[in-house]
């Protein structure tokens, strides 16, 4: 794991860049200057802890220089059959393996690897730089482009101290995405000029003609049922084996490697599987004041029942509150997900006992866990609640739903919930509508024909089933703009290398390719992964609901909208 800089302006502070990704990269630094473009990498060992997997790597003849974010996982395989093809080798580094894969393949080498990562490629025989950006967006990587010169980080943090000497001037569109979703959605930033790589993305930066020659999706999930007649027994054999090798494949490291335990059935199914290839293994958890919201007791079944060495602290109100202004280090830009704060809370823990966590992180995308996947198709079942207005519509609601039943998110928003505009979605994430921004658009001269919902609009497959559908969504914009930018920021601010076995390739592919009716066995969240691993987990785990990771809200006393508000005004008063 490490930072990764790169520009084509020879006079930019690639030292001032380096030293803001200290924290990726806290092992080794280092700068290379060719006359088409510079290279800079900070190291956090984790595979060949020797100084020649350092990087930038070239190949021997000096045409082709990588730089490379992340972990490629089944990489052994892949170099067997490189050096089988007569490719040599100098490092046990998986970063050796994508140079050669590279020399090998050229672009198509992206289709022979699975991973975490954001990779350039300084091909000079053909003066093109090569970015490239996982399936997912579990790894980072932004760029700037200003016509003339190009630039690439792994942070926004690296751009700005790289470019110090630039005036940036805000996009206000993006501000105002940031009180739709919470966060800013790719391929925007903050800053007019710098972008974010979407997932699944190629992009190719002409060095000599000094232009973006390409920028291409070269993977895209096929959410259509693929083994319509797949049994039950058959559909939980195949995902147990995916689930077994992916996290066989990510606990490979040089260094110690723990796993986060929450006591949901993600993480805790990570923890089972891990348990079962290592006799010894170290978990981690945190807990809240707050003992309604506390779900330790749950992590301790799991840690119990599987002997892990398990890791308890708390995570106290005075703890968090003194946590706010390092929203601002984390993220560079606005962004409101309050289990920030947990997450690294966990992580500042977890990194005095290990270098590499793996986590339950993409199960609820994947397997179906989130509680609006029973919500919304319910509601959309009431026979004219569409119709009715608000206060009669909570009263139907009421009628099907015990009151205490309801989450908080549904009370004032029955008519966003069946609207087919899906404002309903923003809701569930925690962010504003449009009559709750109109001050800020005013303020920020936004149009009034300004599309709030173009993110959401740009992965919405109607032509799906309801719940796949929302799956989809979800994939496509939360998990990669919010869950996995919360994990990679905060985990790698305590230097700490997290990993995500559960977004695998194979796993992603499976779980979209049958029926929906299989992924929510008996009409239940998570079904199939509940009936996979029936019997081997606590049935305390495989019963409970969905809890999540956010802190309790008294923690900052402020409801959702106001925590957006106040980041505004303190972190960034723009």
């Amino acid at each position: 794991m490490c930072g990764i800089i790169g520009g084509t302006n020879p006079l930019w502070d690639y030292k001032a860049a380096t030293n803001a990704l200290f924290h990726r990269g806290p092992d080794s630094q280092k700068i290379i200057q060719h006359p088409d473009i510079s290279l800079a990498f900070t190291r956090l060992a984790i595979i060949d802890l020797s100084s020649k997997a350092d990087q930038p790597m070239k190949n021997d003849n000096d045409t082709v220089v990588i730089v490379f974010n992340g972990e490629i996982y089944g990489y052994k395989e892949l170099r067997s059959q490189l050096l089988h093809e007569g490719y040599q080798f100098h490092t046990t580094s998986d970063t050796e393996v994508v140079l050669n894969a590279y020399l090998r393949w050229g672009n198509q080498f992206i289709h022979k690897i699975d991973g975490m990562f954001a990779i350039a490629i300084h091909d000079k025989r053909t003066s093109e730089l090569k970015l490239f950006r996982d399936r997912v967006g579990i790894k980072p990587l932004f760029y700037y482009f200003n016509g003339d010169n190009f630039a690439f980080a792994s942070e926004l943090k690296a751009v700005t101290a790289l470019l110090q000497n630039q005036k940036f001037h805000i996009d206000y569109t993006a501000l105002y995405d940031f009180l739709t979703y919470k966060f800013i959605p790719e391929p925007k930033s903050l800053y007019k000029n710098i972008y974010k790589l979407p997932p699944a993305h190629l992009l190719i930066f002409d060095l000599k003609q000094k232009k973006i020659s390409n920028c291409q999706q070269y993977w895209t999930l096929d959410p259509t049922v693929k083994h319509s007649n797949i049994t039950l027994a058959d559909a939980s054999r195949q995902l147990r084996g995916h689930i077994q090798k992916s996290i066989k494949d990510q606990m490979i490291a040089d260094v110690p490697v723990g796993f986060f335990l929450s006591g949901g059935l993600d993480s805790s199914t990570v923890v089972f599987e891990s348990c079962m290839l290592n006799a010894s293994t170290e978990t981690f958890s945190i807990g809240f004041e707050q003992k309604g919201h506390n779900e330790t007791h749950y992590a301790q079944l799991v840690a119990q029942q599987y002997n892990t060495n398990h890791h308890v602290k708390i995570l106290s109100e005075v703890f968090t509150n003194n946590l706010f202004p390092r929203m601002r280090d984390w993220f560079d830009e606005p962004f409101a997900d309050t289990s920030a704060y947990p997450t690294f809370f966990v992580s500042k823990f977890a990194k005095e006992k290990v270098t590499v966590v793996l986590t339950g992180d993409g199960g609820d995308e994947i397997f179906g866990g989130y509680r609006w996947y029973n919500i919304i198709p319910f509601l959309r079942k009431i026979p004219g609640i569409d119709m009715l207005p608000l206060n009669k519509a909570f009263l139907t609601l009421k009628s099907f739903f015990p009151i205490k039943s309801i989450p908080y998110k549904l009370l004032n928003q029955i008519d966003l919930f069946t609207s087919k505009d899906l404002p309903c979605y923003i809701k569930l994430i925690g962010g504003m509508t449009t009559p709750e921004k109109q001050a800020y658009a005013q303020r920020w001269g936004i149009p009034l024909d300004y599309d709030s919902y173009w993110y959401i609009r740009k992965f919405y497959k109607p032509d799906l089933p309801l719940r796949t559908r929302l799956q989809y969504l979800d994939f496509h914009t939360f998990l990669a703009s919010d869950i996995l930018t919360k994990v990679d920021r905060t985990t790698m601010s305590v230097s700490l290398e997290a990993r995500v076995p559960l977004l695998s390739k194979d796993i992603i592919e499976f779980c979209f390719s049958i029926p929906e009716s299989l992924r929510y066995y008996r009409g239940e969240l998570k079904g199939l992964l509940k009936k996979t691993y029936s019997g081997h987990l606590p049935k305390a785990i495989l019963s409970r609901g969905k809890q999540g990771f956010s802190i309790p809200r008294f923690y900052l006393n402020l409801n959702r909208e106001r925590y957006q508000e106040k980041l505004l005004q303190e972190l960034f008063p723009y």
